[in-house]
């Protein structure tokens, strides 16, 4: 096995920003420092399980003749190197996955924000005698558990949502949307606007702990058109 100059290791991914496609690289390429790692264990364990610290000299300081000293001293110097490529992977993975977290929250407050002043937009318009901006529902009440926070607000299943918090049907990706808002507003009142047998209403929920699970107490799905 030939030796390796430390400090070959690839850079990180190219500047701008992290995708997963990046990361999974980097994940690839932490696999491959350690297959590499592993590799040369193995080296030194066919030398009579020489390690990394036992010395290469007999009792009279004469270089050892039962092992491939130079095959020793390669291992040895590629698992020092490697270890250290390992290091600085697990660095560039760990700074990548940090950027890649940050986009999502700066992306999911735009989203929030964007929905507010949608609202607000739609609030104005209706003050002033405009026509009212369109109501679509993203998700839909299938049950409610007695005497929770759901219930006490006045939902009801088969409740259409409109609005959930910032949430509406123009920025609804997925129920974690719903459930970052929850987890976000405990012990706060939320807006909450569905549509009933045709109708609008306003509700007033707040998230709180109760003897259920959750902070709600009912179930809410994706609306399916």
């Amino acid at each position: 096995m030939s030796g390796k100059e430390c400090g070959e290791s690839e850079g990180a991914p190219g500047a701008g920003a992290v995708t997963v496609s990046d990361i999974q690289e980097l994940m690839r390429r932490k696999e491959e420092i350690e297959e590499q790692i592993k590799a040369n264990y193995d080296v030194l364990e066919s030398q009579k399980g020489i390690g990394m610290n036992e010395p290469l000299v007999d009792s009279e300081d004469y270089p050892r003749s039962d092992v491939d000293l130079y095959q020793v001293r390669t291992a040895r110097h590629n698992i020092i190197c490697l270890q250290n490529d390992h290091k600085a992977v697990m660095k560039q993975v760990e700074e990548a996955l940090h950027q890649l977290h940050a986009r999502d929250k700066e992306k999911q407050a735009r989203d929030m924000a964007e929905a507010q002043n949608e609202a607000m937009s739609c609030r104005l318009d209706l003050s002033l005698g405009k026509s009212p901006c369109p109501l679509q529902a993203f998700a839909k009440v299938n049950s409610i558990s007695p005497g929770s926070p759901a219930s006490l607000a006045g939902l009801q299943v088969d409740d259409e949502i409109v609005e959930f918090g910032s949430v509406n049907a123009q920025n609804f990706q997925s129920l974690q949307n719903v459930g970052s808002v929850v987890q976000h507003s405990e012990g706060k009142p939320l807006n909450v606007t569905v549509i009933r047998r045709g109708e609008r209403q306003q509700l007033r929920l707040v998230p709180t702990r109760w003897a259920g699970k959750g902070l709600l107490g009912c179930n809410i799905i994706p609306w399916q058109r």
